[in-house]
């Protein structure tokens, strides 16, 4: 017997054939997880059964056959006019009476004394593939009020099941379109036109990372996220350490939110640009955040796979609701362990940059096209430059070889669609359409980090395919990471490797934060008025200047700590030169001026002087939040270039002052050793520090006496020289002796596999590498493991023992 109304409270997932992907869904959250605490806005489905109703009562299957029949299925030259004919024989039909009325009667139901406002939403169904996707294909509609609203808007979505994209998906997926039905989602239409609303995975979207929930949201309703209309906030929500309570936003990015969308006329919607005030306000307060996440996760659980999900927060009642959720379909199908490594060498004249979506490298013929209907200029292999796209775009898409768009974000239709095609994009440049022109030669770089970039011309690269599968990780020695840019963390934890045993923090002040510490401690002193509007505008939507620090360094090394947790991630305090420092905006009055900065003040000295201890409160702080507030406790701190014991003792002194006690919420706190009197004195820094990491190319310019930063003796500069290695044997020596771990960080060990073997024959416990060398590194460390034979390995197991 045909079921026309089911209401969400009696729809699980096996409902699918009937109310399609996007009812069942919400059916199974409506039914399954709303006793957990998730908000679902309360709805029915008008069904597949009552599609089929109301085709067959309109006498409608023959003529939308013949009309299929006709469809130019090779080069679609007559879509647009096939589809508008069957969308006009649907919406001048009429609904069955007794549709009308079961329809009428469960929206009353719903609404209980007043009417309620609706959200309509199509979700269709294949009769021989139920588990087909048809996302994107068919309309929804918002702000639907009154029973004739409600009834309009029914046949309306029954007639988008012939929308051009949505017969040419069928076409290309050879789908029947006398097999697919179309179902109603009828729901409460959250208030998020006077609040916000988003999206959000439970993956990184990027790389796939499997520990994180990433949320994004705009003010008003979501569509324009998807359209890519506002660049949104962003956050970045860790599961280990969300799941035993911690505050575990790792990441929060402010977006532009250009336009918000709010309710216009009855059943419709406006986009009205958005307020300066607001634009500067996080959409979501931590607490928000957090309880999205939480939900996101328990939802992620019950369906036992990443989600992929929809979320609002109606801005009457302040309460927050999922409104769609469903598996992700790009990141959970590929392997994570097999990758093609991309880096750009010669290429032309950068034109715009945006956000990178992808890691690929695309040269090809730029295509600029102000909307679909400019479809006949794109050939296959033609990069696309537009100013948005959106559903309409999808035939079109599949032939391009990139996508560079003016407006978007991360989780705009542009970059959803890049992802699943495979190809690079670059999103929110602002400027594309003006800057390239039709025809031009380009090449589309997303593999420098997480901007991409267009270059003029066909630019030079190379191209390295890794089968992670076949490294294997050394016995013995520990085989780490050197780490700077967090942009780059998730993508390198999949990786081979045992942590990170060096993360520059100076990469993310100088990339991330841009401004000295000090000017933001004493900006009231700072003269220069230029530097003084800059630091205003960074730290506009910040609280205070202090806070833009701690925050933006806080989220950069938690990044990289989520990426490789729970392995031990090694933090190197700030390590600048005087005349780095001075770079920074405002740093010029806050820096002394050096003959030889790189022996002068830097390092742990600079750490409870005068001229920059309210700096290391910052940085201290920074770490502080990481690991007790976020609950990153694989963090360890490293003092750099600490001169004496008494020095070291000063420095922990003041790190226990900004609440950072050595052993607390179990610090460890390590110490480079970089200086001969590190070495000499190895056993007195031992029982101060928990461990040493020889910084070589420091503890090779002081053994050698050669400044490394003069031109004229850099010839003599050689970390392989006897002298150099005389001293790093006797580090580790006396570093064993005193059971304390010591690391290495330099070039050599993947450079020269002798030297790999030198150190792995004194004993060391773990070698870093930038990751353009960890492949190489982890070779020669396996080799030399065997070529020095079991015995020796035995031996240096008895450390470890001990």
């Amino acid at each position: 017997m045909p079921v026309y109304i089911k209401k969400f409270r009696d729809i699980v997932l096996s409902d699918l054939p009937l109310v399609g992907g996007k009812n069942a869904s919400l059916g199974e959250l409506f039914s399954r997880l709303y006793n957990k605490g998730i908000n679902v806005p309360d709805g029915f489905a008008i069904t597949a059964d009552a599609y089929w109703y109301f085709i067959d009562h309109n006498q409608l299957r023959t003529p939308l056959q013949g009309l299929l029949g006709g469809l130019d299925c090779e080069n679609f030259t007559n879509l647009a006019a096939t589809g508008a004919a069957a969308r006009k024989l649907i919406t001048e039909a009429h609904l069955p009476p007794d549709l009308s009325a079961a329809i009428l009667d469960a929206y009353k139901e719903l609404s209980g004394d007043a009417l309620a406002d609706l959200a309509v939403r199509s979700s269709a169904t294949a009769e021989d593939l139920p588990e087909a996707s048809f996302a994107g294909q068919h309309e929804s509609y918002l702000n639907i009020r009154g029973e004739q609203a409600l009834l309009g808007a029914v046949r309306n979505c029954f007639a988008s099941l012939y929308t051009d994209r949505a017969i040419e998906y069928r076409v290309v997926q050879q789908y029947p379109h006398n097999k697919v039905a179309l179902s109603v989602g009828v729901q409460h239409m959250v208030r998020a036109d006077k609040g916000c609303s988003g999206v959000g995975f439970t993956l990184e979207p990027e790389s796939g990372f499997r520990d994180v929930i990433h949320l994004a949201g705009v003010w008003g309703l979501g569509e324009n996220i998807v359209q890519g209309q506002s660049t949104p906030d962003e956050f970045l929500v860790f599961k280990p350490t969300l799941i035993r309570g911690h505050q575990a936003i790792i990441q929060k990015k402010l977006g532009k939110k250009e336009k918000s969308m709010i309710y216009g006329e009855a059943g419709s919607t406006v986009n009205e640009d958005t307020s300066p005030e607001k634009r500067l306000q996080y959409v979501l307060s931590d607490a928000e955040v957090l309880q999205l996440a939480r939900w996101a996760l328990d939802i992620e659980r019950h369906y036992n796979k990443p989600m992929d999900i929809e979320w609002a927060k109606d801005g009457i009642t302040g309460q927050l609701y999922i409104v769609q959720a469903r598996p992700e379909t790009v990141h959970s199908r590929r392997n994570p362990r097999l990758l093609t490594e991309y880096e750009i060498g010669r290429k032309g004249e950068c034109l715009t940059q945006g956000e990178a979506v992808g890691t690929h490298i695309v040269a090809g013929r730029a295509r600029v096209l102000a909307s679909p209907g400019d479809a006949d200029n794109l050939q296959k292999g033609d990069i696309v430059i537009t100013d948005i796209t959106s559903p309409d775009w999808d035939p079109i898409l599949k032939k391009a070889a990139a996508i560079v768009t003016n407006k978007g974000g991360r989780t705009s239709h542009a970059s959803i669609v890049a992802r699943e095609l495979g190809v690079p994009a670059v999103v929110g440049t602002g400027d594309a359409t003006s800057k390239i022109t039709d025809g031009d030669s380009i090449t589309v770089s997303c593999c420098e980090g997480s901007t991409g970039f267009v270059y003029r011309g066909a630019a030079e690269w190379a191209e390295k395919k890794i089968d992670l599968g076949n490294l294997t990780l050394p016995k013995h020695t520990r085989a780490m990471l050197i780490m700077a840019d967090p942009e780059k963390a998730f993508e390198l934890s999949f990786f081979p490797n045992n942590g990170v045993g060096l993360l520059r923090m100076e990469f993310i002040i100088a990339n991330h934060i841009g401004i000295h510490p000090m000017a933001l401690v004493r900006f009231n002193e700072l003269k220069d008025e230029k530097a003084r509007a800059r630091i205003d505008e960074l730290t506009a939507a910040f609280k205070n200047k202090k806070e833009y620090f701690i925050t933006n360094l806080s989220q950069g090394i938690a990044t990289i700590a989520a990426a490789f947790y729970p392995k031990d991630v090694i933090v190197r305090m700030s390590d600048f030169k005087t005349n780095e420092y001075a770079n920074l905006i405002g740093g010029k009055p806050f820096e002394p001026k050096e003959e030889n900065p790189m022996l002068g003040f830097r390092g742990a000295s600079r750490y409870y002087s005068d001229l920059y201890t309210e700096g290391f409160a910052l940085e201290c702080e920074a770490i502080r939040i990481v690991r007790d507030v976020m609950g990153l406790t694989n963090v360890k701190v490293m003092i750099p270039f600490c001169r004496t014991v008494s020095e070291g003792r000063r420095v922990l002194a003041r790190m226990a002052e900004y609440g950072l006690a050595r052993h607390h919420n179990a610090l460890e706190v390590y110490v480079m050793a970089e200086i001969p009197s590190n070495v000499l004195l190895a056993s007195e820094f031992a029982r101060i520090f928990d461990g040493f990491s020889i910084g070589s190319n420091d503890l090779t310019q002081l053994t050698l006496g050669i400044d490394r930063d003069s031109s004229l003796i850099a010839p003599l500069f050689n970390e392989r020289d006897e002298a150099a290695k005389a001293i790093i044997s006797m580090m580790i020596s006396r570093a064993n002796t005193a059971c304390t771990t010591i690391g290495f960080c330099g070039q050599a060990p993947s450079d020269f596999p002798e030297y790999a073997q030198f150190l792995v024959r004194q004993h060391i416990d773990s070698i870093s590498f930038n990751p353009d060398a960890l492949f190489k590194g982890i070779e020669n460390i396996n080799k030399a493991e065997d070529a020095l034979g079991i015995s020796t390995m035995e031996d240096l197991s008895e450390k470890y023992i001990s």
